[in-house]
């Protein structure tokens, strides 16, 4: 079953188990492809971590081509975001 929550006493650093969360909700369909990722605001607020915390399980994302930055715009579900591990 895929990480729905981030929990502040696991041995998991938390920037991991946030990336976990969305792409669990990526693989989903939860947020599909070319869909908005949630602002570091709201995924701050939500999952009470640092701003720090939220950049970190972005540019794992990134890294794995889920996710893409559009220039003034935000973070982005890449067009094949499910289909990747």
């Amino acid at each position: 079953m895929a990480r729905t929550e981030i929990d502040h006493g696991d041995r998991d650093p938390l920037y991991r188990q946030l990336a976990d969360i969305i792409r669990g909700q990526i693989g989903s369909g939860e947020i599909p492809p070319r869909r908005a990722v949630p602002s570091k605001r709201m995924l701050r607020q939500r999952y009470e971590v640092s701003a720090r915390t939220v950049d970190a399980a972005m540019a794992i994302l990134r890294a794995e081509g889920l996710i893409e930055a559009e220039p003034g715009k935000g973070l982005f579900v890449t067009e094949h975001g499910q289909q990747k591990p």
